[in-house]
């Protein structure tokens, strides 16, 4: 059987080295480097960046414990030399590239768009011919651009992390996990941010306490933020760069900055593909349509990534190209699961979560939501990271952990322990009694997960006594 997998991002990378590990003859073509905007676009340049903004960050703790330095300048050409470098190094020993090739799959890399010629066939601009009886789609996806005059004088954070010099001032569109790492990063790095957001809250999927948290400490880092701005009604060329026109209210505003940077959402990048050709049908949204098998309308045709839609991250895609490949070699049905699947972002302050949100558990479950804050935890005050919390969302019949969601230092690695959990089917009192090293940051859970224990206890033995007690009548 030959396999054609499109896209060398997480899931395509999965989904070629799973079907060469089943002994498919597995050709994989991507349009440009091997990694995809996970690599070259995605996590690894924007965790970096955020290395070097928390760096700086640092460097103003330095007097607090007696060290004593020089002021420290950015030097934002050798900072992007230094991102290069690591991508470079993250698709050498990282990215499973070494992996593919002993698996025996070919590699096309920088071949250009490609797009089907006929059910089986597909061409790409660097001029390959490529068919096989079965083919992957993992092309993933592409900033989404809105109708609006002027869109075309904005930036996407693509071109936020390929600028020569970081901008005196930055307008950031839209305060989702990547207006919000954009406009983190920059600030850090010396750059005026303004945040604007169409909704009521920054971070509108994340818990209502997180979003209120790391938009509390956002203004005091120097972020300009604006909720409910109104709606946008063009962008216009200004002296310094960028002006934005908004309405609110009726009343018509504007904007300026030396760059915009518009982070308004993601679509899936299937637009030179030619779908038609092979029958294969897309959603309302663009994503492409799959079942639990990740199998398109056209049977021999699998997707994964965030070219199917869904929750757009890294994990998840290489899942899904797993199940993809797994289902187009075998034939036999491996179906998608719910699952445990953490979510972080590398702002300053972090903020991490796993699992529903207070609101959403509430909507379905008898609960209790515990709370710790940063500042009255050890480690966090030995560090001067005291701002952020930690907290649990517990079912209160079961004790089953249903969320945990962090905003501080390592928030991103503390949640990953409580997904573990979950994941474990722990519950909260078992996971109270895991002994956390100290002082550490994963301690602020094991005290979170000790105080529902407790609470809960407390609770159960209260209403006991209370069956117990004899009745009386009046």
């Amino acid at each position: 059987m030959e396999v054609l997998v499109i896209g060398a991002g997480p899931a395509g990378v999965l989904a070629a080295l799973r079907a060469a590990e089943l002994g498919a003859k597995t050709t994989l073509v991507t349009r440009d480097a091997f990694g995809g905007m996970a690599a070259n676009d995605g996590p690894v340049p924007v965790r970096t960046l955020a290395h070097a903004a928390r760096l700086v960050r640092e460097a103003r703790q330095l007097g607090r414990y007696g060290v004593v330095a020089g002021s420290g300048t950015l030097d934002y050409p050798r900072l992007l030399s230094t991102v290069r470098t690591v991508v470079a190094e993250v698709e050498q020993h990282s990215s499973l590239r070494r992996q593919i090739d002993a698996a025996g799959a070919t590699v096309h890399q920088n071949a250009g768009a490609a797009r089907f010629v006929d059910a089986h066939t597909l061409e790409t601009e660097s001029g390959l011919r490529l068919g096989a009886d079965r083919i992957i789609i993992c092309t993933g996806g592409t900033s989404r651009r809105l109708p609006i005059p002027g869109f075309e004088l904005t930036c996407t954070h693509s071109d936020a992390w390929t600028l020569k010099a970081v901008p005196q001032s930055m307008l950031v569109i839209g305060a989702g996990a990547t207006g919000a790492q954009v406009a983190s990063i920059f600030n850090a790095l010396g750059a005026n941010v303004r945040l604007f957001q169409a909704g009521p809250r920054i971070l509108p999927s994340e818990d209502e306490d997180v979003s209120a948290a790391m938009a509390s400490a956002f203004r005091e880092s120097g972020i300009e933020i604006h909720e409910d701005f109104g709606s946008i009604v063009a962008f216009e060329p200004a002296p310094g760069g960028v002006r934005m026109a908004y309405e609110a209210n009726g009343v018509r505003k504007s904007a300026e900055a030396e760059l915009i940077v518009a982070a308004v959402g993601w679509s899936a990048d299937t637009a030179t593909m030619n779908l038609a050709a092979a029958g294969v049908q897309i959603d309302a949204r663009g994503f492409v349509k799959v079942d639990d098998r990740m199998q398109t309308t056209a049977p021999h045709i699998f997707a994964a990534g965030d070219v199917v839609g869904g929750l757009m991250l890294a994990p998840q895609a290489m899942r899904s190209g797993f199940i993809a490949a797994t289902n187009a070699v075998n034939g036999t049905p491996v179906e998608a699961t719910d699952q445990v699947c953490p979510v972080g972002s590398f702002t300053e302050p972090e903020y991490a979560q796993v699992g529903l949100t207070e609101a959403n558990a509430r909507n379905h479950h008898e609960v209790i939501a515990v709370r710790v804050d940063f500042a009255s935890a050890t480690r966090p005050i030995i560090d001067g990271r005291t701002i952020g919390f930690c907290k649990l969302i517990v079912d209160r019949p079961s004790y089953r952990i249903l969320g945990c969601h962090v905003v501080g230092e390592r928030a991103v690695d503390i949640v990953q322990v409580a997904a573990v959990a979950m994941a474990a089917g722990m519950r909260v009192d078992d996971l109270a009694h895991v002994p956390f090293s100290f002082p550490t940051y994963a301690g602020v859970l094991g005290r979170a997960a000790a105080t529902a224990a407790y609470q809960l206890n407390n609770s159960a033995a209260q209403r006991s006594a209370d069956l117990a007690a004899p009745s009386h009548i009046n």
